[in-house]
């Protein structure tokens, strides 16, 4: 595999999004590595997307990372618990992001079973087992990503992304998920993810 350059998030929101969907992302903690392949994401596109945290241009300390460099983690708590990750796209200045929505494990599924469940992996039932990583929060838990990721360059840090450029899948398109707030932009198509894949957070 090969790790994604800085070009690669570097361009629009949304083909970024749909470019994620079959690489891997990538841990290292305390020694130990976690991968899970990438499924689904959404794309939020910044000042003009009433669903995005950085909507109007709205700087803050938590949106900050998103008006930096591209390919940077922007990492946030849900429910004032739960790490959310987040991709940031475009050039400067320009606060796009996307997000990671479902991943399928690949290496080190014990850990990510002792984080989610406190069980090994072969104890899982087959439910608790695509219940690891297929949703934003259980994902960032699976991997061992919290608010310490906050700003990780994925080009040069423990935390990455890395793939080729074949996709052997159909991609499927829909609104994003969970953004009642957001008016008109609840209808918007920035939400991908690999079609019948079984770690995909809500099936269509």
């Amino acid at each position: 595999m090969i790790k994604l350059t800085r070009q690669f998030y570097e361009r629009d929101t949304c083909k970024v999004a749909r470019e994620l969907l079959g690489k891997y992302l990538i841990h290292e903690v305390a020694g130990e590595r976690f991968i899970g392949k990438i499924v689904e994401t959404e794309a939020y596109k910044g000042s003009e997307d009433k669903a995005a945290h950085s909507y109007n241009n709205k700087r803050t300390k938590r949106t900050e990372i998103m008006f930096g460099p591209a390919g940077h983690a922007y990492v946030f708590l849900i429910y004032g618990m739960y790490p959310c990750m987040n991709i940031v796209t475009e050039e400067v200045d320009k606060p796009c992001a996307v997000l990671l929505r479902g991943l399928e494990p690949i290496e080190g599924q014990n850990s990510m079973a002792s984080r989610r469940f406190h069980k090994s992996y072969h104890e899982l039932k087959k439910a608790q087992k695509i219940n690891l990583t297929n949703g934003p929060g259980k994902l960032c838990m699976a991997m061992g990503i919290t608010m310490e990721s906050y700003g990780a360059d994925l080009c040069s840090s423990s935390l990455q992304i890395s793939g080729l450029e074949e996709q052997n899948f159909d991609i499927g398109v829909s609104p994003r998920i969970n953004i009642p707030y957001a008016e008109e932009a609840i209808l918007y198509p920035w939400r991908y993810y690999i079609k019948d894949h079984p770690y995909v957070s809500v099936p269509q």
